[in-house]
């Protein structure tokens, strides 16, 4: 008589989830008090594996828009949970895009692996979390008052600030900062410088206020410039909307010192890996970066950063709601735990 082979099934659930900003999120393009998100989880004898999809307007992707892609994931036809390529392999070429989407089960698929193996995932890299680098913590585009405010808020609490540029009152926005702080800083341009030459200006006056790193100076599609712009720059200049995924490295090689991998651009954590593997083989700096996000996807992320020269993971500070304990903040340090998977606990 034939047996009928017990086929262990792999479960993925979802639903969406707002999280809420304590603070009004201003960068070059708009302002938003929330961000939408959807939360997975994947189960398998009795263990979970958590996700999640976070969608700031720019990127494109909705609630609507992910919980359709995720309606269409059918993992009954896998038995094992831990053949992450097979299975993330699968996903990526449902639909192309939606990016996020496929972040939510890549992350929520490695935590699960973890929890399996017994390991946190920066173990499983072979990781130093040692070498988990500070976070920087983002100052949004504001009035000067606000702007002195948030920073005196934070005071004592990190090593490196973040803030975002790219509106005419750039310079009065870091004096603003440096009224009250002498902290490195960090910006992020989000595209909105122009002119090559007025840039290059800028930076060189950023460098004499204390600033150490440029994101994405000037728009996607002033390529040549940027590479002129690099090669003038006395500051690392990092890829951040000009690279979402592991082909556009090359695509950009030269024209950057580096690149910025956020989980939800490139598709969750088994690319975000691949891609900071092929920076280094190619001489380029690298950063890790987040979305306004639980401490889910930002612990996730964390398990990278020992890999990175600046990291960006202060999304789930940003928030009022967050589901999840995991990665710490200690004196502006990323302190990686070494739970199973990605290093979250439900709250």
């Amino acid at each position: 008589m034939a047996t009928h082979s017990s086929h262990k099934k792999i479960t993925l659930r979802f639903y969406p989830y707002e999280l809420q900003l304590k603070h009004t999120f201003t960068v070059a393009s708009c302002s938003r008090t929330t961000t939408p998100g959807v939360q997975t989880k994947i189960e398998y004898e009795g263990l979970i594996g958590y996700g999640e999809a976070s969608m700031p307007p720019y990127l494109g992707e909705t609630t609507e828009s992910v919980q359709h892609f995720l309606r269409q994931v059918d993992l009954s036809s896998f038995n094992d949970p831990t053949d992450l390529n097979a299975i993330l392999e699968y996903v990526d070429h449902i639909l192309p895009g939606n990016t996020a989407a496929k972040a939510s089960i890549d992350i929520a698929l490695h935590d699960l692996y973890g929890k399996i193996q017994g390991l946190s995932w920066h173990k499983i890299w072979g990781l130093d979390k040692e070498k988990a680098p500070s976070t920087t913590y983002t100052i949004g585009i504001d009035t000067p008052d606000i702007m002195k405010k948030k920073t005196l808020e934070v005071a004592g609490q990190f090593n490196i600030l973040k803030v975002k540029l790219g509106k005419e009152n750039d310079q009065e926005m870091i004096q603003a900062i440096r009224s009250v702080t002498t902290l490195p800083l960090a910006v992020d341009a989000n595209q909105g410088w122009k002119d090559k030459h007025l840039a290059l200006e800028m930076i060189h006056w950023l460098k004499d206020q204390g600033v150490v790193m440029i994101e994405q100076p000037m728009p996607v599609a002033q390529l040549d410039d940027t590479a002129w712009l690099t090669a003038h720059s006395p500051l690392p200049t990092f890829a951040d909307e000009s690279v979402q995924r592991l082909n556009d490295i090359r695509k950009i090689q030269g024209a950057f010192s580096g690149i910025n991998v956020k989980l939800m651009k490139c598709t969750g954590m088994r690319e975000a890996y691949k891609m900071m593997m092929l920076a280094r083989q190619l001489d380029m700096k690298v950063m890790i970066g987040c979305m306004t996000e639980t401490s889910c996807a930002v612990s996730a992320a964390a398990q990278l950063s020992p890999m990175v020269d600046f990291a960006d993971l202060d999304g789930n500070l940003l928030i009022s709601n967050d589901l999840f304990k995991g990665v710490q903040i200690s004196e502006g340090k990323l302190l990686l735990n070494d739970l199973p998977g990605i290093g979250i606990e439900k709250v």
